[in-house]
């Protein structure tokens, strides 16, 4: 299975803020939008990605308030990227290794998406309980051998 295959099942609405927009507006749009991550782009290009791990980290590092910083300040400005052709067990390795929840799905320089371990997990589930039902079909239509006597 390959990442272009969870952005079918999942979508491709995006969410994305700029590295000038302030840390308080992109937390409020997170909390709005029920989501995990924003991607940061600028002048039509990746330039980072947010993620509940950055705000938490700039809560921390302000003593529990946002402060006035952009998300410039604070974004991952180094993110971990993958394209549509990347295989699930290596999306799964990556994210395992690095730690990273959120992966922006890139062809080139366009961005197509965002999958998150939720995404990848669900899609492997999904994956597996299909495979599942597939053997559990076959062997229940096993053919019958006759005895030789």
């Amino acid at each position: 299975m390959k990442v272009s295959e969870i952005l079918q099942v999942k979508g491709k609405i995006l969410y994305t803020v700029t590295p000038d927009t302030p840390m308080i507006e992109a937390v409020a749009s997170m909390e709005m939008k029920d989501i995990g991550s924003l991607v940061v782009m600028e002048y039509g290009d990746l330039v980072g990605i947010l993620t509940f791990r950055e705000v938490i980290r700039a809560l921390h590092n302000n003593n529990g308030n946002l402060g006035s910083g952009t998300v410039r300040k604070h974004m991952d400005d180094h993110p971990l990227t993958v394209t549509p052709d990347t295989e699930v067990n290596e999306v799964r390795r990556m994210m395992l290794e690095k730690h990273s929840r959120y992966l922006p799905v890139m062809d080139a320089r366009t961005l197509l998406g965002v999958i998150s371990f939720y995404d990848v997990a669900r899609a492997v589930l999904e994956a597996q309980s299909f495979e599942n039902k597939m053997l559990k079909a076959y062997i229940r239509d096993w053919p019958v051998e006759e005895n030789e006597g």
